[in-house]
């Protein structure tokens, strides 16, 4: 059964000038594997909670990133030896490999949830608690905004809010609980 640690929490602060931002970064282990999830764009803390768990970057075997958004993606090339693994497939420095839906290796199931952007996919994790899903942008909150969950609430990045609808509805039916791109773990009722 997989283990989940949320090695730092997904932010967005908005002001009149500025938007800062950095994804929630989950790490994931199973078999022996460590994978994180969306490492954001905040080394610093991220490295921080790494070393806290016992890690070096040179540690980690998979990069799963939900979506190409800088603020989900950047740190991938921080991790030296990991594979990258997107909604399709698996990059291995400069080979490209299609995946059957799974994290190679593991139970770990790879869920396509398009509309926030149209690459977007989902990690469906089944730990001792039940299923967990690392959702990246399928749910995501500004600071300070009520994390209250609304298949309808827009999304001013989305590509497409009807796919971006129909996948958050696709998630909420299938976990016990949400891990969202930015903003705090949440129970689905």
């Amino acid at each position: 059964m997989a283990k989940i640690e949320i090695l730092t929490e997904g932010y967005v602060i908005e002001t009149e000038t500025e938007e800062r931002a950095s994804s929630t970064a989950v790490l994931v282990q199973e078999k022996d594997l460590n994978i994180i999830v969306d490492p954001g764009i905040a080394r610093e803390p991220l490295a921080r909670s790494l070393q806290e768990h016992g890690l070096k970057p040179e540690d980690i075997d998979y990069i799963f990133l939900t979506h190409y958004h800088p603020d989900h993606a950047f740190g991938a090339a921080w991790f030296p030896k990991a594979k990258l693994i997107d909604n399709d497939s698996i990059y291995d420095r400069d080979r490209i490999i299609r995946h059957d839906g799974f994290v190679p290796g593991t139970e770990l199931a790879i869920i396509h949830t398009p509309g926030h952007a149209f690459e977007h996919c989902s990690l469906a994790v089944t730990t001792d608690k039940g299923m967990v899903i690392i959702a990246g942008d399928v749910f995501y909150w500004v600071d300070g905004q009520e994390q209250k969950v609304d298949v309808n609430s827009e999304d001013k990045y989305a590509t497409d809010m009807k796919k971006l609808i129909a996948s958050r509805q696709k998630l909420l039916n299938l976990a016990d609980f949400i891990i969202p791109g930015h903003g705090k773990i949440f129970r689905v009722k």
